[in-house]
């Protein structure tokens, strides 16, 4: 028997959703396609969505590469956009390397996807040059998303900040709700809407929905991650009702 491929997670202590937007995108694509998948999480300390809380806990990431590669992952997913993002231009490539290196020596070679690193990658390959988002940080954090992204050469023309600093806070916000945000924002002349650029704030039920109606591309941190996935470990990114990115096209 062919054993399930092995998704690896770094997770903020407080994140709830990426264990569980990963697991639901990728069992969606389970029902159209032959592999299996199993999910294995490693854990950072963080509460409050803080500029030094999220420092802090990026020092913790070598640990739990280095626990995820004891378990032999097929691909680990660094799960948390604004500790990246928050740690100056391009921080994305510094990690996914430093991380993977960790794993070379371990023995057991692994690629890393960041979150952060998966957003700027899912723009790109939409084409995207313009875009909006919603984010649920505090405006200053929001800010250096989107400063982050516009050094990526993406411009943000518009955004919303939810300021809500409890990452478990953000966990509880019902996904349907963005059905209203999103038209808080002037989406013309944008290429792709994101719909939740922060990892913790579910979105993956109004996706498809937000997408239906604008005629936009919509993504959001976990379906690009999950997307970035996907091609590390060279297999289709079809997921089924996950938006444009994970159609089969890119």
């Amino acid at each position: 028997m062919i054993r399930p491929i092995r998704i690896g997670q770094i997770v903020p202590s407080s994140n709830v959703t990426m264990e569980t937007e990963i697991p639901a995108l990728l069992r969606a694509r389970e029902a159209i396609a032959p592999e299996r998948f199993t999910f294995h999480s490693s854990r950072m300390r963080m509460k409050k969505v803080t500029k030094e809380e999220l420092a802090a806990m990026d020092g913790d990431s070598d640990r739990c590469a280095l626990e995820l590669s004891d378990a032999a992952v097929d691909v680990l997913g660094y799960a948390c956009l604004v500790a990246i993002m928050s740690m100056g231009e391009g921080y994305h490539r510094v990690s996914e390397a430093r991380l993977h290196q960790r794993t070379v020596e371990n023995g057991y070679s692994a690629p890393v996807v960041t979150s952060a690193g998966a957003l700027v990658e899912g723009l790109a390959t939409l084409g995207a040059t313009r875009i909006a988002l919603v984010a649920p940080y505090m405006k200053p954090l929001t800010q250096m998303v989107v400063s982050y992204i516009e050094k990526e050469g993406v411009k943000v023309s518009d955004w919303l900040a939810l300021e809500i600093p409890d990452n478990l806070e953000v966990a509880a916000q019902n996904p349907a709700n963005l059905l209203e945000h999103y038209k808080r924002l002037d989406l013309t002349g944008v290429d792709a809407l994101v719909l939740s650029a922060c990892v913790q704030m579910p979105s993956l039920p109004s996706v498809q929905k937000i997408e239906d109606a604008i005629g936009l591309p919509v993504v959001s941190a976990a379906i690009c991650t999950a997307h970035q996935m996907l091609k590390r470990l060279g297999l289709p990114t079809k997921v089924p009702n996950a938006g444009t990115l994970l159609s089969g096209r890119y």
